[in-house]
């Protein structure tokens, strides 16, 4: 099992409206996910910046490579393109982090 993370960016005040969007994740985009090798996905606001930090586990011969080519991974970033910061496909603007610390 592999943890990662990356940042991405949302747009001023639109907090409110990203939580009400992921509190009703659709089934099928969550299914998608474990099916792919992902658990332990969480996403955090800073809210002074913006930046949304994502962190998640993903099994070692997991097929996250291949969610961006489904359907529902395309509707969802349609669905989400409003909200924050996208590239001209609609995918979010994501920046891998790289691990500092880890106490276990």
């Amino acid at each position: 099992m592999e943890t990662i993370a990356f940042r991405m960016n949302l747009n001023a005040g639109q907090a409110a409206e990203y939580k009400r969007r992921h509190d009703a994740i659709w089934p099928e985009l969550a299914t998608l996910l474990r099916e792919a090798g992902v658990s332990d996905y969480s996403i955090w606001l800073d809210e002074e910046t913006h930046h949304l930090f994502a962190v998640l586990k993903r099994t070692d011969d997991h097929t996250m490579d291949n969610i961006p080519k489904t359907e529902v991974v395309r509707r969802w970033w349609d669905f989400m393109a409003d909200i924050m910061e996208t590239r001209p496909d609609n995918s979010p603007v994501e920046v891998p982090l790289r691990k500092m610390f880890h106490l276990p």
